[in-house]
Formats: structure tokens, sequence, C-alpha cells
């Protein structure tokens, strides 16, 4: 039987972030807008109570895209969000696939034979 020791157990991590496979797949995801021509930069910010990926079309403006992952919202409305230019949630859920796949729309094309 194995424990798992945990060094603080009532306290909250010092911040939030995303694991290897979160980062993975939405660093894919950038990669292939960048590809496309779409997104020219991107900035993370770890805070305590969020994880937030932005990715901008040039580095002087306003996140195109911002995909936040918030814990506390578990259990509520889905720890994944995905924002807007102007601010605005274009989508909320429990997983981050679901979470990416407007934006992975995007780089679809009909091919016609």
């Amino acid at each position: 039987m194995s424990a798992v020791i945990t060094p603080f157990p009532n306290r909250s991590p010092a911040q939030v972030g995303f694991d290897r496979t979160e980062l993975q797949r939405i660093l894919d995801l950038y990669g292939r807008m960048v590809a496309a021509g779409q997104w020219k930069d991107y900035a993370i910010d770890f805070s305590r109570d969020a994880a937030a990926f932005c990715a901008f079309r040039r580095a002087a403006e306003r996140p195109q895209v911002r995909i936040e992952k918030r814990p506390a919202l578990r259990s509520k409305q889905g720890m994944w969000t995905l924002f807007g230019e102007a601010g605005q949630v274009l989508k909320r859920g429990q997983e981050l696939p679901g979470i990416l796949f407007p934006i992975e729309r995007r780089l679809l094309k009909i091919v016609e034979d």
C-alpha cells in the first residue's frame, strides 16, 4: 500500500500551471496556427488562481485567443475557458480538447476531388 505524501495537505498550490500533456497540446496547436500564418507570438501567465496561454496575431495587440485553466471551477462550469479577442467567453468545459476545437476548426479546409 503506497501513500501520497503532500508537504502541506491543507494548502493550495502557490500557482496554477499546465501539466506536460496540456502544454504539449496547446503548443502543438500554436505551431499549426503559426504555420497557417494566423498567430505570430504567445505569452503564458501563471498565477495563484489560474494559468493562461495567450496567442497574438502581432506582438503589439491584444491576444486573439486566451486559453485559461482555473481549477477552482472544475466542479462548477469546467476548469477550461476559451476567450476571444474582445474578452468574450467562447467556450467553457471540463476537457482541453473540447475547448481547442473551435480554434482547430479554423485549420480545416474542404478538399474536393
